[in-house]
């Protein structure tokens, strides 16, 4: 009798795409381009998006913001291993409150990858893949 070997299939990344980039009242054209460039992103990265969580754009502090306490939670629960956004200030446009945003989802496995063409190429600190 032979021996039956399995292939480990390896699971897409769990991603979720964090769309800041309306504010109240404006066109939708901006989330709609931050939607597609993040699927497509995923898409060509592999990673399986589980839900697409939007915000209004204009709040500086993440925390104040109801989208993105969801992202934190779901970090912190392990529901998903990586957050797509368009670029860094869909999480903040202050640079000294997005860095503790990137350390504590890291703290919890988490990555955070901008889909926008020009930052796609690199990882979260900054660094060309």
């Amino acid at each position: 009798m032979g021996m039956m070997t399995f292939q480990a299939t390896r699971k897409p990344p769990r991603a979720v795409l964090y769309i800041c980039a309306q504010r109240d009242g404006s066109s939708s054209l901006a989330a709609e381009r931050a939607i597609e460039e993040g699927r497509a992103f995923a898409e060509r990265n592999d990673l399986r998006i589980l839900t697409e969580i939007p915000d209004t754009y204009g709040e500086p502090v993440p925390s104040k913001r109801a989208g993105w306490a969801r992202v934190r939670e779901m970090a912190e629960n392990g529901e998903m291993d990586v957050v797509i956004a368009r670029w860094p200030n869909a999480l903040s446009v202050d640079s000294e409150l997005r860095a503790p945003e990137l350390d504590y989802l890291g703290q919890h496995g988490v990555q955070v990858l901008f889909s926008w063409a020009p930052l796609a190429a690199m990882d979260t600190a900054g660094t060309p893949q």
